[in-house]
């Protein structure tokens, strides 16, 4: 997989396996059972990762987090595409062009 592939709106992403994800005071955190690597996701995050459990363009995925939140949507493409950008730099998405059927 190219983790220095450059995500778009028109990418779809969606997790990886191998991972222990696991609720904290509402927050989700997670081990990469892969790496040994914690993640604290946060409350946005952890929505993001219950989202894309499944395949999901990331435009869809900003459009389904404008919904739920009060964000601007430059503030919102941005943060989505760092957050999910860092993601794929870890090995925890995988994109469009890496997905297997």
């Amino acid at each position: 997989m190219d983790q220095n592939m450059k995500l778009s709106l028109s990418n779809t992403v969606v997790q990886t396996n191998g991972h222990l994800v696991s609720d904290m005071d509402g927050e989700k955190v997670m081990m990469s059972v892969n790496t040994g690597k914690y993640y604290n996701l946060g409350t946005v995050g952890g929505r993001i990762w219950e989202l894309i459990a499944s395949p999901v363009q990331v435009q869809h995925l900003i459009e389904q987090l404008m919904e739920e939140y009060e964000i601007d949507v430059d503030t919102c493409r941005t943060q989505v595409l760092e957050f999910l950008q860092m993601l794929l730099k870890e090995d925890l998405i995988q994109s469009a062009h890496s997905v297997h059927s």
